[in-house]
């Protein structure tokens, strides 16, 4: 839950949240026009834009196997890892 708040719900709820505490700021009042579209269009926009940068990968390259984290014959924590493979004409 924690996951879609931050990289859904604040994204799309923010620009609405700012726009109503400055019209209150100003002594306005909100208006509930076409103001709206915009509001909405502005929140899925940074929505997207989290989902996009959410889901890049900053990390090291991603070639090789998946090792999860296991205990070895001594019984110590060996930590996950990335294990090469071996080449694609090797058996």
């Amino acid at each position: 839950m924690g996951r879609v708040l931050i990289t859904i719900i604040v994204p799309l709820l923010l620009p609405t949240a700012v726009y109503v505490v400055w019209r209150l700021i100003i002594g306005r009042g909100t208006n509930f026009s076409a103001t709206w579209i915009w509001l909405a269009a502005g929140g899925l926009a940074l929505a997207a834009l989290t989902l996009i940068a959410v889901s890049i990968d900053f990390g090291a390259p991603s070639q090789g196997v998946y090792v999860p984290p296991h205990r070895d014959e001594s019984g110590a924590v060996v930590p996950g890892h990335m294990q090469p493979q071996p080449p694609q004409g090797a058996r």
